[in-house]
C-alpha cells in the first residue's frame, strides 16, 4: 500500500465533520432570556418577535419646515400667468398668497383648525393642524410672517407624515433570533418600547495549557512557546458576541488543571481550552479531562476529518455541567478550530440565527491540492466580481501560516473528496467579515 493510499485509509477512519457539528450542537440549548433595558440590550439577540404597541408617527405631523396648508387653497400657485391682451405666457408663473394664522413647533399640543385662505408656520415633527394635508417647503416661498406668498404647489400629501405611516400598531419591528442594532434600538424607542427580551451574551473562558508555554512579551527560547492562542481565542470569542476572559497559562498538572477548570465554572456559560488535544506523551489536557472527576462531567475527544487540527474536544466540565470546547495547540489550527465549532456554539448560546457565517461560491483563481479524506480549511483573499460573483485567491502558507490568517477575509473549503482544485473551478467560501 503506497503512501498516499494509508493516509487516505487513516482519513476514513475519523468521523466527518459534519457528523461531528451535529453531535456536539445538538447539546446546546441558548441561554435562558433578561429583560434588558435598551441601551443595555443592543448587541444582544432578540429572544421573542418585538411587535409595536403604539403607531409611530403617533399623530400627524409635518415632516418639513414650511407652512401647513390646505391643497385647494394652493391649486394656481406655480401656473403660466395671464394677462387680457396676451393670454398665457410661461415667463411669469402665478402665486397663491395665505394668511399665516400661527406657529407650530414640535413641542406644540393645543389643536388647531385651518379655515380657507389660512396656513400654519410649522417645524419638521410639529403636530399637523386639523384640516391641513400639504407642507409647503420654505424655499417655495417668500418666507412671508403674517402672509406668505407660495410660489408652487406641492402635491397633496407632500411634507407630511400620517400617524401609523412607518408602524402600524402591532406590526413586527424585529424577529426573534436577530442581533440587536442602533437603528433597531432607535425603532423600539420610537415606538414606546423601554425594554426587550433577550439572551444575555455568552461568558466565554479562554485557557491555554501546556508546560511549554511562556507569556507574551518575549521572544521564546528552545523548550518554550509564546502563548498567541489564548489572546487570539479571547478576540475571536469577543468578535463572536461573547463576554471574553483570558485566563492565561495553565500547566500541565492534573490537580492544578481540575482546579482552575472547576473555579472558572462559576463564571463561564462556556470553556476553550487550547493544547494538550492529541495523544502524545505531553498531551496531558486530554488525559485528564476524558476520565470522570472534573465534577460531573466528562469530555470526549474525537478524531475529526478536519485540516488542520484533527483532534477535538467537547464535554461538560463542573457542577453545572458548563460545555467545554477544547482546540488543538498549533495556532492556525486552534483559529480554524475557533471558526469551525467554538463560534458556532457561542451562536447558539446567544440564541443568534444563522449560527455559521455565511457561504458563498467562489471563482478559484489558482490551482490547489488538498489532503484527501479531510475538509481542509485553508486561509483566503475573496472578491467581489464587477460583473458578479466572487473569486477567491489562496493565501501563502496555507493554515498553518498566522500571517496568512491575518491577511485573510474569507477561508477556502476543500470537501473531504477533493485532492486537487484547478484554477477556474468553483469552490466554497466562507465569509469572514472582518472589520478593516
Amino acid at each position: 500500500m503506497t503512501a498516499t493510499a494509508d493516509a487516505e485509509a487513516a482519513a476514513n477512519e475519523l468521523m466527518p465533520l459534519a457528523d461531528y457539528l451535529g453531535s456536539v450542537l445538538r447539546r446546546l440549548r441558548a441561554l435562558p432570556p433578561l429583560d434588558l433595558d435598551l441601551t443595555q440590550a443592543h448587541g444582544n439577540v432578540l429572544a421573542a418577535d418585538v411587535f409595536a404597541p403604539h403607531p409611530f408617527p403617533a399623530f400627524d405631523q409635518a415632516a418639513i419646515d414650511g407652512y401647513a396648508a390646505r391643497w385647494e387653497d394652493l391649486a394656481g400657485a406655480g401656473r403660466p400667468g395671464a394677462h387680457p391682451a396676451f393670454g398665457q405666457f410661461d415667463s411669469v408663473t402665478r402665486s397663491v398668497r395665505l394668511n399665516v394664522v400661527g406657529d407650530l413647533g414640535a413641542a406644540s399640543w393645543r389643536p388647531v383648525r385651518l379655515t380657507p385662505g389660512t396656513c400654519f408656520s410649522v417645524a419638521a415633527g410639529a403636530p399637523l393642524p386639523i384640516g391641513a394635508d400639504v407642507v409647503v417647503p420654505v424655499h417655495w416661498t417668500d418666507q412671508g410672517m403674517a402672509a406668505v406668498e407660495i410660489l408652487h404647489a406641492p402635491k397633496r400629501g407632500s411634507g407630511v407624515r400620517r400617524a401609523g405611516e412607518e408602524l402600524a400598531v402591532g406590526q413586527v419591528l424585529a424577529p426573534a433570533g436577530s442581533y440587536v442594532t442602533p437603528p433597531m434600538v432607535a425603532t423600539f424607542a420610537a415606538a414606546g418600547i423601554g425594554h426587550v427580551l433577550v439572551r444575555p451574551s455568552p461568558r466565554v473562558v479562554v485557557v491555554a495549557t501546556g508546560d511549554e508555554l511562556v507569556d507574551v512579551g518575549r521572544p521564546s527560547q528552545p523548550g518554550q512557546v509564546v502563548d498567541a492562542n489564548s489572546h487570539a481565542l479571547t478576540a475571536a470569542a469577543v468578535e463572536a458576541g461573547a463576554l471574553a476572559y483570558r485566563i492565561g497559562i495553565c500547566d500541565d498538572d492534573p490537580e492544578g488543571l481540575r482546579g482552575l477548570l472547576e473555579d472558572q465554572t462559576l463564571r463561564a456559560d462556556l470553556i476553550i481550552t487550547t493544547g494538550g488535544t492529541g495523544t502524545g506523551p505531553g498531551d496531558m489536557l486530554r488525559r485528564v479531562l476524558s476520565r470522570p472527576g472534573v465534577g460531573r462531567g466528562t469530555v470526549e475527544f474525537t478524531d475529526v476529518a478536519l485540516c488542520p487540527g484533527t483532534a477535538l474536544g467537547f464535554g461538560t466540565v463542573g457542577g453545572e455541567e458548563v460545555p467545554v470546547v477544547c482546540l488543538p495547540g498549533e495556532p492556525g489550527a486552534a483559529l480554524i478550530g475557533f471558526e469551525v465549532l467554538a463560534r458556532p456554539a457561542i451562536q447558539l448560546l446567544a440564541g443568534a440565527e444563522p449560527v455559521f457565517r455565511p457561504s458563498v461560491k467562489a471563482h478559484l483563481l489558482e490551482t490547489v491540492s488538498s489532503p484527501g479524506g479531510l475538509r481542509e480549511f485553508r486561509p483566503a483573499h475573496v472578491a467581489e466580481r464587477r460583473g458578479g460573483g466572487y473569486t477567491v485567491q489562496p493565501l501563502a502558507g496555507g493554515p498553518y501560516t498566522l500571517s496568512g490568517l491575518a491577511e485573510a477575509n474569507g477561508l477556502l473549503v476543500l470537501g473531504e473528496r477533493v485532492t486537487t482544485a484547478a484554477a477556474g473551478s468553483t469552490v466554497d467560501v466562507l465569509l469572514l467579515d472582518r472589520r478593516r
